[in-house]
């Protein structure tokens, strides 16, 4: 006996029009695709096409929305631990929408490139992203003199870091561990200002190393000054 199926499960209207307008676009180009041609492709009217999309712009990043969402749902639920952890694991969360379809983001990104409209409208959606870890960092780091500012700056590298990772992986065609590329740039953003950074000299420092005290005239030359620390460590 074979089992019987149901018919197939259409495709989520969204879906179906943002396929329609990328395939579009690299058929024809960006600029040279109208709304009109996304709608013939994708069988709906004009009206379904800006229920779904204010832009043609907008048609070429429809999972965006959802990933600041899942971040957004993300940091809210981030209550303890370090902050800056919790933001290098949300923009992880960018990552995976990017490595889950290779082609794809290779494709987006390789249009993105071509139509300068496009950087413009990617770089507003990148600003988002940052902005929302910067609201989450300013949160945790309210008792901080330097609060607002720190988590500006510690948003921003956490962005570039995963940039520069990513978009490496896409300039490559996608070949290579997406992952590890961007693990390993969010690691020097850990190291400069996670919790751990100062447990992490101290530890590198060894708990047993001797610490050498001098006071030297302001005066001193540089070479008396080298030769007595040469001497206060016992070096020829």
């Amino acid at each position: 006996m074979t089992e019987a199926r149901g018919p197939a499960k259409k495709a989520p209207m969204r879906e179906v029009l943002a396929q329609a307008a990328f395939q579009l676009f690299l058929e024809r180009g960006f600029e040279q695709t109208t709304v009109d041609d996304i709608v013939a492709r994708a069988g709906v009217g004009r009206r379904s096409f800006f229920r779904y999309f204010p832009s043609k712009e907008d048609a070429v990043f429809p999972d965006h929305e959802s990933c600041l969402a899942d971040m957004t749902a993300f940091l809210d639920a981030a209550d303890g631990g370090d902050p800056v952890e919790a933001v290098c694991d949300a923009a992880r969360i960018v990552l995976r929408m990017y490595a889950t379809n290779p082609e794809f983001s290779v494709q987006r990104y390789r249009l993105t490139q071509e139509v300068p409209g496009l950087r413009t409208y990617e770089l507003s959606v990148v600003r988002r992203y940052e902005r929302t870890m910067a609201g989450y960092l300013r949160g945790r780091y309210a008792d901080y003199e330097d609060g607002s500012l720190r988590a500006e700056v510690i948003a921003a590298a956490v962005v570039a870091a995963h940039n520069n990772a990513l978009r490496s992986w896409l300039r490559s065609g996608g070949d290579g561990d997406a992952e590890a590329a961007v693990d390993h740039a969010l690691e020097l953003v850990r190291n400069g200002w996670g919790s751990g950074a100062a447990d992490g000299e101290a530890a590198a420092g060894g708990a047993d190393d001797e610490v050498v005290v001098m006071v030297v005239s302001k005066r001193a030359p540089m070479w008396r000054v080298v030769q007595r620390v040469e001497s206060a460590l016992g070096q020829d």
